[in-house]
C-alpha cells in the first residue's frame, strides 16, 4: 500500500499533497508549525488552494512532527532551493529535508525530489545524507526518483494535474514505479526521462531558457529607449510573424527564473566551463531594477520635479502579478535605487502580506492610497491596479512609469 509523505508545503508541496490526498494516504509535513495550523483550518496563504480543495483531499493529514513520517513509504521533497548573496546554490533546506527523511527511512522506501537542482545533485548531495542518517544503502535498501516541479504561482489555468510531468528513477524499475505514481494525478500525462540527471537538467534549462529570452527583450528595451522607440510597439509589430516568441521586458525575480540559471552555471563552472550566454542574460536582468529607477529619476528632473525627499509610490512588491509570493522580488532593486537618490518611497500592494514584507525587506506597506505623489512606478500588474483612482494619487506633473506595459499608454509618462 502506497503512503506518501510530502516534505515542504509551499507553492509546490501543498498542491501535490492535495491531489495525492484525494486518492492516497498522505502526510503533509512542514517545519513551520503556524503553517500547519493554518492548513488544518483550511487556510492557504499562498492562495494556490482553497478550503474546498483542502477539504476534498480526505486522505491528507498535516503534521510538523517528523515521527509522523515513519509510516510513509514514498517521500516527496519539495523544499526551496535558493541562492545566497554570492549567487551560489544554497542547499541547506534540501540537506535538512534529506536528514529528516533519512532518520525515518526504511528498507524498500522511495525518496523523490522535486526541488530545482543542478544535474547530479540528487545522487551526489542528497543520497549521501539519506545514507548517513538511515544507515541504509542507496539502490539496495532504498531508492530515489526525481520529478521536477512545474508550478507557476498564481496561475489558475495551468495547474498541477494539467501540466505534463517529467519523471525519473534511480534504476529502470524505480523509474517506472515513480512514473506510474504520478500518472495517478497528472491528467496531462508524464514523460519518463532516462535518468535522474536528465530530469534534473531538463528542469534547470526550462527557466534558463526563459531567463535568456527575457534578457533579450530587456536589452532591446535599453537600445530602443536610446532611439526613442516604444519597445512594446516594436514587439507587437514583430509578433505578427507566426514564429516570433511573445516575451516582454520586465523585472525577472521569483524563486525560479531569477534563481535556477545559477544552479546550472554553478555546476558548469565546477567542471571548468564558464557559461557566457546564460550569465550575460543574468547580468542584464539583474540590472533592470536600477535602470528603471534611474529612468524615473531622469524623467523627474526633466519635468522640474525635485528629487530629494520626493514622494514616490511603487505599486506592487510581489515577484509577479496576482500572486502573494514576495520571494526574490526584483521590485526591491527599484525601491533601493530610488531611495539612494534621497527619495521617500512608499509601497502599496494589496496582494502581499505586510508582515512578510516587513520581515523580508524591512518595508512597511502603505495601507491605502490617499495622497498625491511626485512619481508612481507600476512594478507589478495586479488586477486591483486596473481600478485605481488616479485623480487621488497624481497631479498634472506626476511621473507615471509603467514597468509592465499594463496601463493605457496615453495615461503614462513612459514604460519599459
Amino acid at each position: 500500500m502506497v503512503k506518501i509523505g510530502i516534505i515542504g508545503l509551499g507553492y509546490v508541496g501543498l498542491p501535490l499533497a492535495v491531489e495525492f490526498g484525494k486518492i492516497l494516504d498522505v502526510v503533509g509535513f512542514d517545519i513551520n508549525q503556524a503553517r500547519i495550523e493554518e492548513l488544518k483550518k483550511g487556510i492557504d496563504r499562498t492562495l494556490e488552494t482553497d478550503n474546498e480543495e483542502l477539504t476534498s483531499a480526505s486522505k491528507l493529514t498535516f503534521s510538523s512532527i517528523p515521527e509522523d513520517l515513519r509510516t510513509v513509504n514514498h517521500y516527496i521533497v519539495t523544499v526551496p532551493t535558493p541562492v545566497d548573496d554570492y549567487k551560489t546554490p544554497d542547499l541547506t533546506p534540501l540537506r535538512k529535508a534529506s536528514e529528516t527523511v533519512g532518520k525515518v527511512l526504511k528498507r524498500g522506501d522511495i525518496v523523490i525530489y522535486e526541488s530545482t537542482v543542478f544535474p547530479g545533485c540528487t545522487e551526489e548531495d542528497c543520497v549521501p545524507v539519506l545514507e548517513k542518517f538511515s544507515g541504509l544503502k542507496f539502490n539496495v535498501d532504498f531508492f530515489c526518483g526525481y520529478s521536477p516541479e512545474r508550478i507557476n504561482p498564481g496561475d489558475k489555468q495551468h495547474r498541477l494535474p494539467s501540466i505534463k510531468k517529467v519523471t525519473s528513477g534511480s534504476n529502470p524499475e524505480i523509474a517506472e514505479r515513480v512514473d506510474q505514481l504520478y500518472k495517478k494525478i497528472i491528467v496531462a500525462g508524464t514523460h519518463k526521462a532516462s535518468s535522474i540527471k536528465v530530469a534534473e537538467a531538463a528542469k534547470v534549462i526550462e527557466n534558463a531558457q526563459r531567463d535568456i529570452n527575457i534578457a533579450f527583450v530587456n536589452e532591446l528595451s535599453l537600445i530602443f529607449e536610446k532611439m526613442g522607440i516604444d519597445t512594446h510597439e516594436v514587439l507587437n509589430a514583430a509578433g505578427t510573424k507566426w514564429n516570433f516568441l511573445p516575451y516582454k521586458p520586465g523585472l525577472v525575480g521569483g524563486h525560479c527564473i531569477g534563481v535556477d540559471p545559477y544552479y546550472l552555471t554553478y555546476k558548469a563552472e565546477s567542471l571548468g566551463y564558464h557559461p557566457e550566454v546564460i550569465l550575460a542574460g543574468r547580468r542584464i536582468n539583474d540590472n533592470m531594477g536600477a535602470h528603471i529607477a534611474n529612468r524615473v529619476i531622469k524623467l523627474m528632473t526633466q519635468n522640474d520635479l525635485p528629487v530629494n525627499k520626493a514622494k514616490i509610490l511603487v505599486l506592487g512588491i510581489t515577484f509577479k502579478e496576482n500572486c502573494p509570493d514576495i520571494r526574490n522580488s526584483k521590485v526591491i532593486d527599484v525601491i533601493r535605487e530610488l531611495k539612494s537618490y534621497g527619495t521617500d518611497v512608499e509601497v502599496y500592494d494589496p496582494q502581499a502580506d505586510a508582515d512578510e514584507v516587513k520581515h523580508e525587506y524591512g518595508l512597511s506597506l502603505t495601507p491605502a492610497l490617499d495622497r498625491k505623489y511626485a512619481a508612481v512606478v507600476l512594478a507589478v500588474s495586479h488586477k486591483e491596479f486596473k481600478d485605481i483612482d488616479w485623480s487621488i494619487i497624481k497631479s498634472d506633473k506626476t511621473i507615471i512609469y509603467d514597468v509592465k506595459g499594463f496601463l493605457d499608454p496615453r495615461e503614462i509618462s513612459a514604460r519599459l
